[in-house]
């Protein structure tokens, strides 16, 4: 039988075995919900915000008292589509046998009933609604808040990238949301975002609908004392090993970011027979083949940005962590046009989520495409 590779990559959870760590943020994640508490979870992009909701949800206490209901707004650009993500998410599990289920959703969502159709091969219901037949999405939203609260066992929502709602075009989703969801009694509430400065403005501010409405939790990196030993574990199950030199060398790269620290570890064990062992040596090859499998993809996306922005980009990649960006010293070293230009450019990459800034520094959100960057600029 195959062995599946231990360092999973993707967004599905495979279960608490390939879960590292976290154990102080699901307590206080778990906390909140037992005590009725909304949360607010911020990280980064890909530091593990869905595989920690995916875990806790998949906990007894969870499954035993909970229905579960998890959707990500980062493809959305309304509140129709909002609406549409949420009837998916709750249609989702109903087949035609739990037919107690389906009337009991059917008779409070009256305004999504043309998505359900009867499949002519099984005979059950699909739920199949395209976003066209939302055409009053204010009351369809309702209505799904109506049939959460009305169901027998209490509900709990993770909405991912939270953030997405202030880009839409309609002017009130938030204060809409938010008069719903303080109305909820028997539905709780996990709003997770990666853009850090928008979520704790929504969150933060008084003059935001939203604001000191949920429990904050911010995800760090895990910890390098836990990681080691998870990662040597996993190796080890297959009859592998993991120097420490190696690991250190893909923890400190990355700073412990997940996805990333997962990402080299997936390859160095497939790189890995049985009875071999991952060192310092093997970890410069498999992080250029890494980097080379996206460059593809990095030389399109830089295909597509101005000149200017490219510059910067380019400038920031190099600097890793680079401050007063819009400085004529900085512009100086790196050859650009002027600080006003630079400021256009940084404006873009920042709104469109290329960089992110931490305190007065401006970084890359993709560590690979900085590494790129560097090799090729």
């Amino acid at each position: 039988m195959l062995q599946p590779n231990p360092f999973i990559i993707t967004a599905d959870y495979q279960g608490p075995e390939y879960f590292c760590d976290r154990e102080q943020e699901t307590k206080v994640l778990e906390d909140n919900i037992r005590n009725g508490r909304n949360t607010v979870l911020i990280s980064s992009r890909r530091m593990g915000k869905s595989g920690l909701v995916a875990h806790v949800f998949g906990r007894d206490f969870v499954q035993t008292n909970f229905k579960t209901f998890s959707i990500d707004l980062y493809p959305t650009s309304s509140l129709a589509e909002m609406v549409l993500m949420l009837a998916k998410a709750i249609t989702g599990p109903l087949k035609s046998k739990e037919e107690k289920i389906l009337d009991s959703f059917l008779g409070i969502v009256k305004s999504l009933r043309p998505g359900f159709k009867t499949d002519p091969v099984t005979g059950q219901f699909v739920f199949d609604l395209s976003l066209g037949e939302i055409v009053r999405p204010t009351e369809s939203l309702e209505e799904i808040f109506s049939y959460l609260e009305d169901s027998e066992t209490p509900c709990l929502v993770s909405i991912d990238e939270f953030q997405q709602i202030a880009e839409y075009p309609e002017s009130n989703v938030l204060e809409l949301l938010r008069t719903h969801v303080q109305k909820c009694r028997h539905t709780w509430f996990i709003f997770a975002g990666s853009n850090r400065r928008m979520m704790e403005r929504l969150f933060n501010n008084p003059a935001e609908p939203f604001y000191l409405s949920c429990s904050p939790l911010y995800l760090d990196a895990i910890a390098y004392e836990s990681y080691l030993p998870f990662a040597r574990h996993h190796f080890e199950q297959a009859g592998k090993a993991i120097t420490e030199d190696c690991f250190k060398r893909v923890y400190t790269l990355f700073e412990g970011h997940t996805w990333y620290v997962q990402r080299l570890l997936n390859e160095l064990y497939a790189w890995t027979g049985k009875g071999e062992k991952a060192t310092g040596e093997l970890f410069p090859a498999v992080l250029t083949y890494v980097i080379k499998t996206y460059a593809r993809t990095f030389q399109d996306q830089m295909s597509t940005l101005p000149e200017m922005q490219k510059k910067l980009l380019i400038a920031i990649a190099k600097e890793g962590k680079a401050s007063q960006v819009t400085s004529i010293a900085f512009c100086k070293k790196h050859f650009l046009k002027s600080p006003s230009s630079v400021q256009s450019a940084l404006r873009v990459l920042h709104d469109s989520g290329v960089i992110q800034k931490e305190g007065e520094t401006y970084s890359l959100t993709n560590r690979l495409l900085e590494l790129w960057l560097v090799k090729e600029y």
